[in-house]
């Protein structure tokens, strides 16, 4: 209850009644002060819609600059919560911020709270495709040498997701590829990442993207183009209260390998 006490203290603060009055002046706010936040309220609540009827008599439309005070200076302990004087003075303040009583302040900043958790793991997650394309483009950059570590902090090690992109790779990294960067020669671009399934321990994401890369061999200089623009499906879960990309299912895996296998059994 003590952050539910910080949050209402901080919302009156911010309310425009208080703000645009003196008060919001003051940072250090002394008995003056807090009469004047209760003529502020006192106004307010005559108005209120909750008030009018029978709960204006039960729970009354004026506080105390005492009571306001108080409940600014001090630090309530678990006991205050059943204390009915007190409770019906936190009904009258959420009243004043707009809420229907403590109850209804307290479900909306749970729901806020849980939104705003949901928006930030959803942000975290689309910014775990974007992390994870960069890692990506890093390490074809260090072709021939294969290292997959770098793709091991957003991919779990034991995923298939790894185990056939370090294939595929490896491939490569033997037949002595090397990624050309010059001049921006090899680039990538990531778009329009959204959730497709929200489930509270998996997570898939789809992504466009836009992957032009140009490999040459080392000894020969025969060169290899990537350029595709396809659709991407990131499989995420959660193992022990840790996302990473689980699989993917990218349409054009190991495209290279596949050229490479055609060329070599059309060669005579």
């Amino acid at each position: 209850m003590k952050t539910i006490y910080n949050s209402i203290r901080e919302e009156i603060v911010k309310h425009s009644k208080v703000r645009n009055s003196v008060l919001g002046n003051v940072n250090d706010w002394k008995r003056s002060h807090y009469i004047i936040l209760s003529e502020i309220i006192k106004d307010e609540l005559s108005e209120a819609e909750e008030l009018k009827g029978g709960k204006k008599f039960e729970i009354g439309n004026t506080i105390s600059h005492v009571t306001l005070q108080r409940f600014f200076e001090n630090d309530y302990q678990d006991k205050t919560h059943n204390d009915l004087r007190f409770l019906k003075t936190l009904d009258k303040i959420c009243i004043f911020l707009g809420y229907k009583d403590l109850n209804d302040y307290i479900l909306t900043i749970r729901y806020r709270k849980e939104h705003d958790e949901e928006a930030d793991e959803q942000s975290y997650l689309t910014q775990m495709v974007y992390d994870y394309c960069a890692a990506a483009f890093e390490f074809y950059k260090r072709f021939p040498t294969h290292n997959t570590e770098p793709l091991k902090d957003l991919v779990f090690e034991d995923s298939p997701f790894l185990e056939r992109a370090s294939q595929f790779s490896k491939e490569l990294c033997d037949k002595d590829f090397h990624l050309v960067t010059k001049n921006n020669r090899s680039n990538y671009e990531v778009f329009d990442i959204h959730v497709v399934t929200d489930e509270p321990e998996k997570k898939i994401l789809e992504s466009q993207e836009f992957w032009n890369l140009l490999f040459k061999v080392g000894e020969t200089g025969e060169e290899h183009f990537v350029n595709q623009l396809s659709t991407q499906i990131y499989f995420i879960r959660k193992v022990n209260g840790i996302w990473k990309i689980w699989d993917n299912y990218n349409p054009d895996a190991g495209m290279l390998n596949k050229e490479l296998k055609q060329s070599n059994i059309r060669k005579p």
